[in-house]
């Protein structure tokens, strides 16, 4: 992880598209779910604060705008069409430096609330 300053989250909606409880679908995955959100991170707008993917698998696809992902001091910008995994080992925080809001959608594996 860099010693970057990370800002904290504004300029972010989300929005639940779907769950589905996999408890019932795999054998071992009680408490689980898989679930589909809408992020919209607005112009200047930043996805933080630095987190982690530990126990929370999943991948991003860019709709609409630029998404910048900082991990280990690396910034790359996503595009639409483009997407990314986000694994155990992930540790980032995103942001749109651009100047129309930046849509994804994220699908990933949670516990449970």
């Amino acid at each position: 992880m860099s010693n970057e300053e990370v800002p904290e989250t504004k300029g972010v909606s989300v929005q639940l598209l779907a769950t589905v409880d996999l408890g019932p679908e795999i054998e071992g995955m009680e408490g689980r779910q898989l679930r589909m959100r809408m992020v919209t991170i607005e112009p200047g707008g930043v996805f933080g604060p630095m987190h982690d993917h530990k126990d929370r698998p999943g991948t991003v696809y860019v709709l609409q705008g630029t998404i910048t992902d900082h991990r280990d001091g690396v910034a790359t910008e996503y595009g639409p069409g483009v997407g990314w995994p986000e694994d155990r080992n992930t540790i980032h925080w995103l942001e749109n430096k651009g100047t129309i809001p930046a849509v994804e959608i994220s699908v990933d594996i949670v516990k449970q609330q």
